[in-house]
């Protein structure tokens, strides 16, 4: 096992084809913790150079209205009729309540309506 840390897109894809390589190891072998300390290392160097943003939360809100198959009326509903309109066009943001509605009724994880 000559573990090394991962500095550079080269090191990245070497540890990742010895991941695949011993990805099968059975438990408590040396193989299996070989795995273990190589997939942590991946997954930091990842989180490093790979990092995907959270949406924003009105994206976030859009995305999940189209796939519960809601409209603007709908979402009216869930945080009043005239915060719908004020909230598209970026003339109010969501509120503590709003997004535990939001939260509450269309599962939308508060991380993301709280925005960056």
């Amino acid at each position: 096992m000559n573990i090394k840390p991962i500095k550079n897109k080269k090191d990245y894809e070497e540890t990742l084809k010895r991941i695949e390589l011993i990805w099968n190891a059975l438990p408590g072998t040396p193989e299996s913790d070989e795995l273990d300390i190589l997939a942590t290392l991946a997954e930091k160097y990842e989180e490093a150079n790979y990092a995907i943003a959270s949406p924003d939360p009105i994206e976030a809100i859009t995305f999940r209205m189209e796939q519960m198959g809601m409209d603007r009326k709908d979402l009216a509903k869930i945080i009043g009729a005239n915060r719908v309109s004020e909230l598209f066009s970026k003339k109010r943001s969501l509120s503590l309540k709003m997004i535990r509605s939001l939260r509450e009724k269309m599962g939308i994880p508060a991380d993301y309506l709280i925005g960056a």
